[in-house]
């Protein structure tokens, strides 16, 4: 009886060899689209209820306390004024009020913070 042992030939073994010498290319996986970071913030500050001065793209800078968020806008509250709800896609940054008076040192800084329309 003859039995044929099924066995990879010599160069089937090479070419194995070769590719598992060679370093192989992994693609890094893609970062996630929400990292939640935002929403920490917010939560964070609403929680907190930080004075914040949220300045639009206008330039107008807002001063209260951020009350609600949702995806697209946040309320401000506001003391002796009515509270706004504001567009996201109409701000231009925001910063905890308290980093502004620091003389521009801390972080968050940004010049033109304070001044408003109408203070020009």
């Amino acid at each position: 009886m003859n039995r044929k042992l099924i066995r990879p030939t010599l160069s089937e073994i090479q070419d194995q060899m070769a590719n598992r010498g060679a370093p192989q290319q992994r693609r890094k996986p893609t970062p996630p689209e929400q990292t939640n970071a935002e929403s920490f913030y917010y939560i964070k500050q609403m929680q907190a209820r930080t004075p914040m001065v949220v300045v639009l793209d206008t330039g107008e800078a807002i001063r209260g306390v951020i009350e609600w968020y949702d995806k697209s806008c946040i309320k401000v509250h506001r003391v002796g004024e009515p509270n706004l709800l504001i567009m996201k896609s109409a701000i231009r940054y925001m910063h905890k009020q308290s980093e502004a008076k620091n003389g521009g040192n801390g972080p968050g800084y940004a010049p033109d913070a304070e001044r408003e329309i109408g203070n020009e």
